[in-house]
């Protein structure tokens, strides 16, 4: 969010000319709704790097300075081919909108560009907790923190993130958003198992956790494993447990590292209504 909010702050002091991606054909280097917003001074956010991008800032910069001299800018959509002459290998072509845009399109704006986001279901505060809600702070997840004990969250938080102390813990499954991704760490292997179960229960009832994730060894699966099978769980439901998480080939065991690891393990997660969604959205270019 943070180019976001850059953009928004800067739109209260010049008008700015939005560069986005429109529609897509073949390899590209940004999807479809990738934009950057061209300043007096700079650049926010990216539509891919290299000469696409240094030819699409220097058409933005055009219209600005047809603004600055009064004229009327009117937005325009441009195909830009992928290929030898703007010395890129990619072959595919992107088609960008330039729009110029003042202080009065912001909340439009606001709407608009909001990225989306990935739930995430945070239960623990501990070490392995407080570095990964760092990492998350700029990925595109909306996370929802939750601990059992009082004084654990920092006074200061990332905006993705929210706060709940629930007692008792797993009581705060029943509320997390549909499609999140859950990551079960708190301080206590009792906390761990209670939380499991009721993850696996809404799982069987409403199938919408796409990932529940458990911080610990084989071992300490393997017992909870048992312990679950006796309150009734079946192999195929305990399968969709994660134990240990992170992705494999990370072995090592501080906690900002174990936080990198889990990140990308979460980006890995395919989430079937949000593939059916992505679908439907998707961009093509005009024949």
């Amino acid at each position: 969010m943070s180019n976001l909010s850059d953009l928004l702050r800067e739109l209260q002091q010049h008008p700015v000319v939005l560069v986005s991606v429109v529609a897509t054909r073949g390899s590209v280097p940004r999807d479809a709704g990738a934009w950057m917003a061209v300043l007096p001074t700079g650049l926010l956010g990216t539509i891919g790097g290299g000469r696409l991008e240094l030819d699409a800032e220097a058409a933005a910069r055009a219209l600005l300075e047809a603004h600055h001299l009064g004229q009327i800018v009117a937005p325009v959509e441009k195909r830009m081919g992928l290929g030898p002459s703007l010395g890129q290998c990619c072959g595919g072509e992107v088609q960008l909108r330039y729009e110029l845009v003042q202080a009065a399109d912001a909340p439009a704006l606001r709407d608009r560009l909001a990225p989306a986001l990935w739930p995430v279901g945070l239960f623990g505060g501990g070490h392995v907790g407080q570095a990964l809600v760092q990492v998350l702070a700029h990925l595109p997840f909306e996370v929802t923190w939750v601990d059992s004990r009082d004084g654990v969250f920092p006074e200061q938080v990332p905006s993705n993130l929210r706060c709940e102390h629930s007692e008792p813990v797993q009581s705060a499954v029943a509320d997390l958003q549909p499609g999140s991704r859950v990551l079960i760490m708190s301080f206590s292997h009792a906390e761990d198992l209670d939380i499991v179960a009721a993850c696996l229960l809404r799982q069987r009832t409403r199938g919408d956790l796409p990932y529940i994730g458990l911080i610990g060894s084989r071992t300490k699966w393997a017992v909870f494993s048992h312990r679950l099978a006796e309150r009734g769980f079946s192999a195929a439901e305990l399968a969709h447990v994660t134990c240990p998480i992170g992705v494999p080939v990370v072995r090592d065991k501080r906690p900002e590292i174990i936080a990198v690891a889990v990140a990308a393990q979460l980006l890995q997660v395919v989430d079937p209504a949000e593939l059916d969604a992505a679908a439907g959205a998707a961009g093509r270019l005009e024949t």
